[in-house]
Formats: C-alpha cells, sequence, structure tokens
C-alpha cells in the first residue's frame, strides 16, 4: 500500500483540479442534509404538537363503569335451550350506576403500582346550561384540581382566570372558551345549569379554558369533585372515573386489561381510545423520512454522476498513476476518499445549516386562538435526526464514489499509453 498522506495529497489535488464540479457536489449534499434535517425536525414537532393535544389531555389508561346489557340472559340459564343459539333483540341495559365502588382501594393499590406515575380521580355527568329559555347540552368534569393539574397540565389549558380557585372557591366552575362565548359569560358572573335529575344549580364563573380541540371546547367545562358531588346530590365517595398515567406508555394496552380483570371494572387505554390518531402521526412521519432519504439518494447520484466524468477526464493521470507503481487499490482508496470528503464536508455543512433553517422556523410567531399555549411553530431538535443525516451522507456518498473508483482501478496502463 502506498504512503497515506500521499494518496490524500494526490485526491486533494484531483478535487482542486475539478473545483467547480467539486463545489456543486457538496453543495448538492450539504443542501440535502439540510432539507433532510428541517423536514425531520419540523414535522416530528408538528406530530408532537398534535399529540400533545390528545397526549397532554387523556389518561393512559381510564378506568370506568359503562352502561349496557347483560351478557348474560335468563334464556342462557335454561336447561332446555342451554345448546341452542339465542337471538335476543331489544335487550335493555342491566341496572346500574355510574360509580366505580371501592374506588379508595383502587386507587391505593395504584399509588402502589411501580408501573404508574400518578392517577387522578374524576367525576363526568351531563348537565344543560340554562340561557334564557335555551338550554345548552353540555358536560361537567369534576377533578381533583391539584392531581388533574400535575398529570395533565391543566395550568396550561386554563387561559382566563386561575385554575387553582376551582378548589378554593365554592360552586364555582371553569368553561370551555367556546361555551363561555355562547354564553356570554364573563368571568365573576353567576350560570345556571340543570341536572340529569331535573335539579338546578347557580355556578360562578372563575376562568375559561382552551384546549385546541373545538369539540371539547363547545361542550365541556370543569368544577372541583366536592362541587360536583354536592351537584348530583352525592356522598363524598362517589366517582365515575379514575385517570392513570404510567411511567411507560407502552404498557397501556397490557395493564388495561389486568386492570379490568382484577378491579372488575370497564378499562380503555389511549392507544385504543386514540388509534386513529396515531396512525395519522406514523404516516407523517414516514412521508418525512420518505422525503428526506429521496434527497439524499439524489445527492448520491450528483456525485456518481461528478466521479464518473473525472475517471473519464483523468485516465490519461490514472494510466500514470498504475505505471509508477501504484496498484488498482490505491486508485480505488483515492476516488473513495474523494467522494467521503464531498460527504464528510458537505454532511458537516448540512447539519449546521439544517440546525439554522429549524432554529429560524422555531422563532417565527405562530399565534392561533385555537392553540393559546403555542408561541412559535414546533420544531423537535431531536440529536436522532443529525445522527442519521451524517450516517446517510457518508454511506451515500461511500456508494456513489465505489462504483467509478472500481472502474477506476481496473484501467490497464498499456492500452491507455498505446492509445496515446
Amino acid at each position: 500500500m502506498m504512503n497515506f498522506k500521499l494518496l490524500v495529497s494526490i485526491s486533494g489535488s484531483l478535487l482542486v483540479a475539478r473545483l467547480k464540479q467539486t463545489i456543486v457536489a457538496g453543495v448538492g449534499v450539504t443542501f440535502s442534509i439540510a432539507m433532510f434535517i428541517t423536514l425531520l425536525s419540523f414535522m416530528s414537532g408538528l406530530n408532537d404538537l398534535l399529540d400533545g393535544l390528545i397526549i397532554n389531555r387523556t389518561a393512559h389508561i381510564r378506568l370506568y363503569n359503562e352502561i349496557r346489557p347483560s351478557n348474560l340472559q335468563p334464556i342462557d340459564l335454561s336447561e332446555t335451550y342451554k345448546s341452542h343459539h339465542n337471538f335476543i333483540s331489544s335487550v335493555k341495559p342491566k341496572k346500574e350506576r355510574l360509580q366505580i365502588y371501592n374506588n379508595d382501594a383502587i386507587m391505593n393499590f395504584l399509588k402502589s403500582d411501580l408501573r404508574v406515575s400518578g392517577i387522578a380521580p374524576k367525576i363526568i355527568t351531563q348537565v344543560f346550561f340554562n340561557i334564557g329559555a335555551i338550554d345548552l347540552t353540555g358536560a361537567i368534569n369534576g377533578i381533583d384540581v391539584e392531581a388533574e393539574n400535575k398529570l395533565f397540565l391543566f395550568q396550561d389549558y386554563v387561559t382566563d382566570g386561575n385554575y387553582i380557585d376551582l378548589k378554593n372557591t365554592p360552586n364555582s366552575i371553569i368553561l370551555g372558551k367556546g361555551l363561555a362565548e355562547k354564553m356570554l359569560a364573563n368571568i365573576g358572573d353567576m350560570i345556571q345549569v340543570t341536572t340529569s335529575r331535573g335539579e338546578r344549580v347557580k355556578l360562578k364563573v372563575v376562568g375559561f379554558f382552551q384546549s385546541g380541540l373545538q369539540d371539547i371546547d363547545n361542550a365541556q367545562s370543569y368544577a372541583s369533585i366536592s362541587t360536583t358531588q354536592k351537584l348530583l346530590g352525592e356522598s363524598g365517595s362517589y366517582i365515575t372515573d379514575i385517570q392513570i398515567k404510567l411511567n411507560d406508555i407502552n404498557l397501556a394496552p397490557s395493564l388495561a386489561k389486568e386492570y379490568q380483570n382484577l378491579f372488575d371494572v370497564d378499562a380503555i387505554d389511549i392507544q385504543t381510545a386514540n388509534s386513529q390518531f396515531e396512525t395519522g402521526s406514523t404516516v407523517r412521519t414516514l412521508i418525512s423520512y420518505s422525503v428526506g432519504i429521496t434527497l439524499l439518494i439524489v445527492a448520491g447520484f450528483g456525485i456518481y454522476n461528478i466521479l464518473n466524468m473525472m475517471i473519464y477526464e483523468k485516465m490519461d493521470s490514472i494510466a500514470i498513476l498504475k505505471a509508477t507503481g501504484f496498484s488498482g487499490k490505491d486508485v480505488n482508496r483515492i476516488f473513495i476518499g474523494i467522494a467521503l470528503t464531498i460527504g464528510i464536508l458537505g454532511g458537516a455543512l448540512g447539519l449546521l445549516l439544517g440546525l439554522g433553517m429549524s432554529w429560524s422556523i422555531d422563532q417565527i410567531p405562530f399565534n392561533t386562538s385555537a392553540l393559546p399555549t403555542i408561541k412559535t411553530y414546533p420544531i423537535n431538535y431531536n440529536p436522532r435526526f443529525y445522527m442519521i443525516g451524517v450516517v446517510f451522507s457518508i454511506v451515500t456518498t461511500y456508494f456513489a464514489g465505489y462504483f467509478p473508483a472500481r472502474k477506476a482501478s481496473k484501467v490497464d496502463p498499456v492500452i491507455i499509453i498505446r492509445g496515446k
């Protein structure tokens, strides 16, 4: 093998001799890496934003009681028809309450489960918001204010007022922004609601919340658990839901089944409840990677073409190198070295340019009333994107240089020199 420094010197000379083509190839790699980084950072940030609208406000596992018909009907108990297929229509639901029984024991067990990061009890009840002669259908979520804020960042979605007033002010309510606009309600106003039992109660508005999901903001409101229990005329132990956050969200499907069997309640995991949303995020990520990798492959073809042309133009030089003692492997290393130099320098500049473009997008104001917590366009600075960009730029340029280099290494100097 020839001296390494000599091979590097020859590679540098060939790069400088075709400086314009080298710059064009380097710019192609730089632009491809920069767009790859920027595109993935922006799309991933957008996915995080959209997922956050759901994940930040949704329990990993929700325990509740669903009112539904009994699976075991009286005819199924009959010995006469035991072996038959029984078809029953218009089956009425079981006479059950929405309340979760033994909820104190269940919550104590969950607090001791190391897989659980936190729990928050909840009451969901349907009500009518009375506006003169008009009734608006809506729902009140009775929450443990501090637990809800800890697990679901409740304060980030309270755009007016203070979330803790819900706990400190008796008979208070925080209205969804859309619902408040329909009712023309202001903070400090008293509103009237009618429960499903026909009882009318006055509540004081202490704030507005905005989740970014219009259907929620137009119908839902929040009150403390104690206020909701009084509203329904229930005892202090009455709750309808237990919301669970896990240390590992991927355990949600299996743990939901485990808790359902263990506590004899219904359980739904976040993956099942939001499967369509998760599919959309996966598709967007796949599209981003596909476009980014396509850019890198196109840049690789550009380098391949430039090196191919360089070999045809430098046949004399290659013949002289081989005639003076350079082996085919040495010639191979020279041209692969040229390709890798273009890939490494272009990739490094591409990473810096991609970071700069991502940062620039991150500074652009993004103000919308639908997303009050978002101030600028979302960007995800995940180091994984930069590592993928570096590795792919080196791999792409290596193969772009490998095939022309192999062709150069097989040049017969006798044929070239004789032809001259």
